[in-house]
């Protein structure tokens, strides 16, 4: 039986071979897959994320254990697909068009991954087609990034371009701030990784 102590405390070290081992081995007994989510893989990101709001873990350590936790979900992502299990909801990401940095970008991906949520990555410079790409695929919620000042100007042509339609647009990065996500008409913001798991928790609750 699985130790899910043991494997949330690998995860949260960044120990992938032994998240990579005792997930397989989990597999090999047959044990129950969403078990091993919602008792290790799940409490162990949102720790560490918690960890990180309070720079109480920093950037390469949120980024090791992300790793971790990747080693664990491409080992049972196929079976919880064959099991039915439903995700939290569907969340699409990219970084805004001109802008090719994806750390943070990919930083949100893996912890709304790791929370429960099915994740379409639509990777960098990404324009409003591209997102509307995502919407298309059944993304509840648009995550926009930007790194640079130069680039963050194209959130609000996103979040002019989703304005009335049957979803909400978050945005975050490092030049982006409250006010400007309220200057915009954004639906959220966040900033950093794990302060986004909540705002989409937050925005689908009262979706």
């Amino acid at each position: 039986m699985t130790d899910f102590e043991a494997l949330k405390t690998a995860v949260m070290k960044g120990r992938r071979n032994d998240v990579a081992n005792l997930v397989q081995a989990a597999i090999n007994e047959q044990e129950d897959i969403n078990a091993l989510l919602d008792k290790g893989m799940i409490p162990a990101m949102r720790e560490i994320g918690e960890k990180f709001s309070r720079n109480e873990a920093y950037v390469p350590e949120l980024l090791i254990a992300a790793r971790a936790m990747q080693a664990g979900l491409s080992l049972i992502e196929p079976l919880l697909a064959a099991s039915g299990r439903q995700p939290l909801g569907k969340i699409a990401v990219g970084t805004v068009k001109g802008d090719l940095h994806d750390i943070g970008k990919n930083l949100v991906a893996i912890m709304l991954k790791g929370a429960g949520y099915e994740v379409i990555d639509l990777g960098v410079n990404c324009d409003c087609d591209k997102f509307n790409e995502g919407m298309k695929q059944g993304a509840q919620v648009i995550a926009c990034s930007s790194l640079l000042t130069t680039t963050m100007p194209y959130m609000k042509d996103v979040v002019d371009f989703f304005r009335g339609k049957n979803v909400k647009v978050i945005i975050g990065g490092a030049p982006v701030t409250q006010a400007y996500c309220d200057k915009i008409g954004a639906d959220g913001y966040s900033e950093d990784a794990s302060g986004a798991v909540r705002l989409v928790d937050s925005l689908l609750k009262t979706a």
